[in-house]
């Protein structure tokens, strides 16, 4: 610990910088590394969101900061702050243009390069001239389409660095040059010449071939690659203004005794405000008058409304169940637990693990060797007396049969057949980023409200007192709540419509604060609500009735009971029931090695018996969203691969703390932008095929990179020793990328473990 102290203060200044120009994970590295190397600075730059964290003491500034990593090669500015009122603005401007740009890039390679290959790949088709068409054709892929390769690879040269963005650049600057050379000075720009499609290998002057189909095929292949790449990395952000798009956008406050309309950004504490019945409660506050339900299950996970009335605190974005609402502003803006929330999701972003690809990894090895190799190559046929052309055709399919166009598809064409099937199955995977962690993952923490739960409540159960009648009891008791508006008496309610039929007129309707309802159905006074309202009431609680109404309160149901005529004639129970299919979830998770873990705001009781139902072991209830976050953390210091389940915006930053996180579709965008996988049909099961899918594309992805390295490094020696022509380097190319495309086929036929309820054997 000592060392850390030493680095940085006990209150280190804290900036977050926009990074830009980054092609890769090694570009994210190199400026860490870089940021990390100033005394008292602290460090980590994170790839998909673009953005660097960075801590530093009094003795640096943030112009330093900005300095430095400009110096390295890339941008650095300091963004906004965000407010949902820029929502649209700035902070999402950049990538929107960004991404336009790219798709346009892609759009004019594919229609240039397509008639290019056909030509070059067809010698019947190879009309009078026509190398020279396929000339025009694919300079402009080379120059416009390659533009982003070349400059990266500029910027890279400058700082003394080698990526796959290098090997792009210079294989196809290569193979297009030479076929420039050849057209002009060789024998390749006569009228009526072919290009030959042989397999033959052996030595070759290259004067009479041209390399154009491999120069603008390279290209259009890699910008396919990375236009799905930014695709996924537009949405990092989405999971924060997602949040805060969630709070209301006006409330009605109270002044001197006038109700006005003003935008929440407005509001002040010390304000009083108005919240109607649906609306949301616009900033955390004190209940000042009236009284009514609050929907917190958004924030909290707390399935059942919170009753609310003077002195008690509500807090913004939650939902206004009842009646109407008078409330104090205790805190405004980023004090507000909803704003809180927002940075828990940020900080969790910014410091989730960096995974590095594959491809990278490996390219910071292949490329200065392949490089190192052409090199090598040209030297050596210029000594060896075979003629400077000899030299430069092979060092030229040194460059072609090593420039990665089946590394290109190894991800994209995974992802794409992947991602294809996954939304077939009701499964959104949303970038290679999450993959690796599928593999590793051996602990699931589930959100109990609304993943396993429905989180709606639903009458479970009527328990009549003796003599009295189910149907009548039902049917009295749900006219009665027909005409309440809170979430357990609309439950109730619409139970009885299903069971019998039309609800009865009801007449002198009295809503009682907190305790329940009371009315007339049918000529009868009629009661329902809490024990002490039908106490109140006179009405006499059978000894028998209270034990079974006890017995279900203590399993974690809501009792409400009903009577008339001076006696309580049943008890109804209302919970908020469990998913048919959790059950099984639980057992495909066990099958493929995971130990779940319920994880909910709701209290214990309630969270072990829904835990004991499903077959879950472990359970840790009564957590705030903040604890949710913490509960993941600790998870993760034990050493465990964590993934999390869930579906409301308490478990945002839990799913994006987590090493995997899978959003439920049926809940809030927050979580769903915050996760790395939606479960669409919001079915529990889909989280056991979600991992299944995942870990098969991952296998497919790094079968693809074996292969598309494999070929060609097994050519590479050949293309050295003068045995491989360009031609037959770009056919190789074109054989591994049919290779990696049919591999990626595969995933096509992946079949979901769960069907119905039916548990499908691992294949």
């Amino acid at each position: 610990m000592a060392p850390v102290a030493k680095r940085l203060p006990m209150a280190p200044n804290r900036i977050e910088l926009a990074i830009g120009g980054m092609t890769c994970a090694s570009c994210a590295s190199r400026i860490e590394k870089k940021l990390n190397r100033l005394d008292g600075v602290t460090a980590t730059v994170n790839y998909a969101t673009e953005k660097a964290t960075v801590a530093f003491d009094d003795t640096r500034t943030p112009d330093e900061l900005i300095a430095t990593v400009e110096k390295t090669g890339y941008t650095a500015t300091l963004p906004p702050p965000p407010r949902p009122a820029d929502d649209t603005g700035q902070g999402s401007a950049a990538p929107v243009d960004e991404l336009r740009g790219l798709r346009t890039r892609v759009w004019v390679s594919l229609v240039l390069t397509v008639p290019v290959i056909v030509l070059a790949m067809v010698p019947a088709w190879q009309f009078t001239n026509w190398q020279w068409l396929s000339l025009t054709l694919a300079a402009p892929v080379v120059v416009y389409g390659g533009l982003p390769f070349h400059r990266a690879a500029w910027v890279n040269l400058r700082h003394g660095a080698a990526t796959m963005d290098t090997l792009v650049s210079l294989g196809t600057i290569a193979a297009f040059g030479w076929s420039l050379w050849a057209l002009f000075f060789g024998t390749a720009g006569t009228p009526g010449m072919t290009h030959p499609f042989s397999f033959d290998i052996g030595p070759s002057d290259g004067a009479g071939n041209i390399y154009l189909e491999a120069a603008a095929g390279v290209t259009l292949f890699i910008l396919l690659g990375r236009y799905f790449e930014a695709r996924a990395k537009r949405r990092a952000g989405a999971a924060l203004r997602a949040l805060l798009e969630l709070g209301a956008r006006e409330v009605t406050v109270l002044r001197d005794g006038v109700e006005g309309r003003i935008p929440v950004d407005q509001l002040t504490v010390g304000d009083r405000f108005v919240v109607r019945p649906g609306e949301k409660i616009a900033t955390d506050g004190v209940v000042e008058d009236g009284s009514s339900a609050v929907d917190a299950s958004m924030l909290t996970g707390e399935s059942v409304p919170v009753e609310v009335g003077p002195g008690d605190a509500v807090v913004g974005a939650t939902v206004n169940a009842g009646g109407r609402l008078v409330v104090r502003a205790t805190r405004v803006g980023a004090e507000t637990q909803l704003a809180q929330m927002a940075t828990l999701v940020e900080q969790a972003q910014t410091g989730k693990a960096q995974v590095q690809r594959l491809a990278d990894r490996i390219s910071g090895v292949f490329v200065p060797i392949v490089i190192a190799l052409a090199v090598a190559t040209l030297g050596f046929w210029l000594g060896s007396g075979d003629g400077v052309t000899a030299a430069f055709t092979a060092a030229v399919a040194v460059l072609i049969i090593a420039c990665p166009c089946a590394l290109g598809l190894a991800t994209p064409t995974a992802l794409l057949v992947g991602t294809g099937r996954g939304a077939q199955l009701g499964i959104l995977i949303k970038g290679p980023e999450m993959l690796e962690s599928t593999r590793r993952v051996d602990t699931v923490v589930l959100d109990k409200t609304g993943t396993v739960t429905t989180g709606r409540m639903s009458l479970t159960d009527v328990i009549p007192a003796e003599g009295a009648d189910v149907d009548e009891l039902l049917r009295l008791a749900g006219a009665l709540e027909n005409a309440s508006e809170h979430p357990i008496g609309r439950a109730i309610a619409t139970a009885a419509l299903e069971r019998t039929g039309a609800h009865p007129e009801v007449t002198e309707f009295a809503n009682v604060e907190g305790l329940g309802v009371t009315g007339k159905v049918d000529g009868r006074t009629v009661s329902v609500g809490r024990t002490r309202l039908l106490t109140e009431q006179g009405l006499d609680l059978p000894a028998a009735l209270g034990s079974a109404a006890a017995t279900a309160e203590a399993a974690g149901r809501t009792v409400v009971l009903a009577g008339w005529d001076g006696q309580v004639r049943g008890a109804l129970v209302v919970a908020d029931t469990i998913k048919p299919t959790s059950r099984d979830a639980i057992v495909g998770l066990r099958r493929l090695g995971l130990t779940p873990i319920l994880l909910t705001g709701d209290n214990g009781t309630v969270a072990r018996s829904v835990a004991a139902e499903v077959g879950i072991d472990e359970v840790i209830a009564e957590v705030l969203p903040v604890e949710k976050v913490d509960v993941v953390k600790r998870l993760q210091a034990e050493g465990k691969v964590v993934a999390m389940v869930g579906d409301g915006v308490n478990d945002a930053a839990a799913l994006a703390q987590a090493d995997l996180g899978l959003a439920m579709g049926t809940g809030t965008d927050v979580a769903i932008e915050a996760s790395d996988l939606t479960l669409v049909r919001g079915d529990l099961t889909a989280a056991v095929d979600a991992i299944r899918l995942s870990r098969s594309t991952l296998r497919v992805i790094k079968g693809n990179l074996f292969w598309a390295f494999a070929y060609n490094i097994a050519a590479l020696p050949l293309a050295a020793t003068g045995m491989l022509n360009p031609m037959i380097a770009g056919a190789a190319m074109a054989f591994s990328s049919v290779f990696v495309v049919g591999n990626s086929l595969r995933l096509r036929g992946f079949k979901p473990q769960m069907v119905g309820r039916e548990l499908r054997a691992e294949p």
